[in-house]
């Protein structure tokens, strides 16, 4: 038995079956549960006797597991009207609740971190140790965290209508955790924004679908060996995956063809102009300048426009790019990066050295403050 084919169709049922559930009268929480336990037996019992029927067998499980709690909780009275009403035997509906449950995870009343945490556990089929695992937190904490999530949403009805864009920044937060412990978070955000995009046709689903898979493209290029980050003009493009960005090139222009122009699609258009690009001294940095202009007129985001001043300091020269710099508010996050590296175009190496190490100070993560570290001490020896 494939045991990661095993995996993979467990944790692709998961939403489909823990939607049937609620639909059946559980709340979102103890059915979560409940689908949680049926996984668990699976793992136990498929290796030895595959169902012919997986969703069905996940689902009649499920249904038990729940019953079983319902009846050891004697508090929660409402639920023993269900007790006796066990569905018989048959083929499972057809309905895909999958979208519902993208939006149930992602509602406003949850911090971005526990809308991530609760959508990788009940729409993605990642247990608890795992999610832990990749966010770097002690089991424990993640569990209460996600336990947390549940009850808040438990009272949320399935078929209220959700917020997209919501979806898409918890999506959007998982791509950008990367990869940590045995979970893939990258792919898994690519995993569940392609469901995503099955479920619903909206052109910033296809726009951040897109933009994931151009970023992801270039991943196998963007370290070396030991781990040290390899800025993207210095990768070796020839590392860069042809087939994702040929999908993702696609997927972009079918969304902006629709003409609904959003922020992703805007993000996306960046990543394709520099994938198109053959060699980094051949990317169409004013075209990407324009790109940046609509998307700080989308979001109104001083990152983007501090992305913005990188651009127009490689199509207007350093002098440009640090003039666009000026306007903004130096405590941003990587500002005294930008600054050391147009200083550095500009031919002022001293400044460049004493804000390279500025940077490093305040990098978010080991990697980039290595990164910086060896900038400043380039430039260092570049002075002597």
């Amino acid at each position: 038995m494939n045991t990661e084919l095993d995996e993979a169709l467990l944790r692709s049922l998961t939403p489909n079956v823990l939607g049937i559930l609620v639909r059946r009268g559980a709340d979102f929480a103890a059915a979560e549960d409940a689908v949680q336990e049926a996984l668990i037996e699976a793992v136990r019992v498929w290796p030895g006797d595959r169902p012919k029927d997986p969703k069905g067998w996940l689902v009649t499980v499920a249904w038990r597991k729940f019953l079983d709690m319902a009846r050891s909780d004697a508090a929660r009275r409402r639920r023993e009207d269900l007790v006796d009403d066990e569905p018989t035997p048959g083929p499972t509906p057809a309905v895909d609740d999958t979208l519902q449950l993208y939006f149930l995870c992602a509602h406003p009343s949850l911090t971005p971190s526990s809308a991530v945490a609760l959508t990788l556990r009940a729409v993605g089929g990642l247990t608890t140790r795992q999610i832990a695992q990749a966010y770097l937190v002690p089991e424990a904490t993640m569990a209460q965290r996600i336990s947390r999530a549940k009850r808040t949403v438990s009272g949320v009805r399935f078929d209220q209508a959700g917020d997209v864009a919501t979806v898409l920044r918890v999506l959007y937060l998982v791509f950008n955790e990367g990869y940590s412990g045995d979970v893939d978070l990258a792919a898994e955000a690519i995993r569940l924004t392609r469901r995503l995009s099955a479920s619903i046709d909206h052109p910033e689903v296809a726009g951040l679908l897109a933009l994931m898979l151009l970023h992801h493209a270039r991943r196998a290029a963007r370290t070396v060996s030991g781990g040290d980050l390899v800025p993207l003009a210095e990768q070796d493009r020839g590392k860069w995956d042809t087939r994702l960005i040929a999908e993702g090139v696609e997927i972009l222009q079918a969304a902006l063809a629709r003409d609904r122009l959003g922020e992703f699609q805007a993000q996306a258009a960046i990543a394709a102009l520099h994938a198109d690009a053959p060699t980094a001294e051949e990317t169409d940095w004013a075209q990407i300048v324009e790109w940046y202009d609509e998307l700080a007129r989308l979001t109104g985001s001083p990152v983007v426009r501090l992305n913005r001043a990188v651009a127009v300091g490689e199509a207007d020269g350093p002098r440009a790019g640090l003039a666009a710099l000026a306007e903004l508010d130096d405590s941003l996050p990587r500002y005294a990066a930008v600054a050391a590296y147009l200083h550095e175009r500009d031919g002022d190496l001293v400044t460049a050295a004493r804000l390279y190490s500025e940077a490093a100070g305040k990098a978010a993560n080991l990697a980039e403050r290595a990164h910086l570290t060896r900038q400043a001490a380039r430039i260092n020896a570049l002075k002597k």
